[in-house]
């Protein structure tokens, strides 16, 4: 038994609408949740992407192959339950942002930093009004408890979707403010990506590539741009 595998068995993946939104039907059987719930999802195009996955598999279902999927169901059988807590495991990100810890050398190394990192805190002032203040090293200092309190009421105005994805957005970037400016279109998802790999690029322009670290790298960078497709499709039409 251990080797079961489920098995395609419907013909045709169909997105229909649901009450709070769409869902997709099986042959005429809506899709539900490893958790047993209904899946259904904020808007057409997520459901339609969700439906493309469905359709494309062949034989044996493979959940790797799947990702609008595993998102869907991550909002409903998760972050839907556990909004508040979610929510404030990112917010926190606002107090120890990887943007406001700088390098004190080489010289270099903190130009860069100031390049890339400073313009992505001014669009946060602009944005969403807080002025983070960035430090040198790796020690914790706290923000002021006003733009946390700031950036905590944004992150927990998202929907279940939007967290779903947003949680991605922060958690492989390392930066509340990154997560935002991804998710509100500051700079293209793949720059955003690259700023907040900054250091690992400054790292393996001294020493090298490392190959394995560049695989897992490029795992991450997938799974960022999803994140930020999923956040887009999540905001209603």
């Amino acid at each position: 038994m251990s080797d079961w595998k489920a098995k395609r068995f419907w013909k045709d993946a169909a997105v229909v609408e649901a009450e709070g939104g769409y869902t997709v039907e099986l042959d005429g059987r809506g899709i539900k949740t490893p958790a047993k719930r209904a899946l259904v999802v904020p808007t057409r195009a997520m459901a339609q992407k969700i439906a493309a996955e469905w359709q494309a598999q062949d034989g044996v279902i493979n959940p790797d192959t799947m990702p609008a999927t595993k998102t869907a169901n991550a909002a409903t059988d998760k972050v839907a339950l556990q909004h508040a807590e979610v929510a404030d495991m990112l917010a926190a990100y606002g107090d120890c942002d990887l943007l406001c810890y700088r390098a004190d050398s080489p010289a270099e190394l903190v130009a860069r930093q100031a390049e890339q990192w400073d313009p992505m805190l001014e669009w946060a002032r602009e944005a969403l009004g807080v002025s983070l203040q960035t430090r040198v090293g790796i020690m914790h200092e706290p923000q002021s408890p006003a733009d946390v309190a700031r950036l905590s009421a944004r992150t927990h105005a998202l929907s279940n979707f939007q967290l779903a994805a947003f949680h991605d957005l922060v958690s492989l970037s390392g930066s509340l403010i990154l997560g935002f400016a991804a998710a509100l279109d500051a700079k293209e998802a793949e720059s955003i990506w690259e700023i907040s790999r900054l250091d690992e690029i400054w790292q393996a322009e001294q020493w090298g590539n490392d190959d394995e670290a560049d695989a897992l790298a490029a795992v991450k960078k997938t799974s960022f741009l999803h994140a930020k497709l999923m956040f887009d499709l999540s905001v209603p039409e």
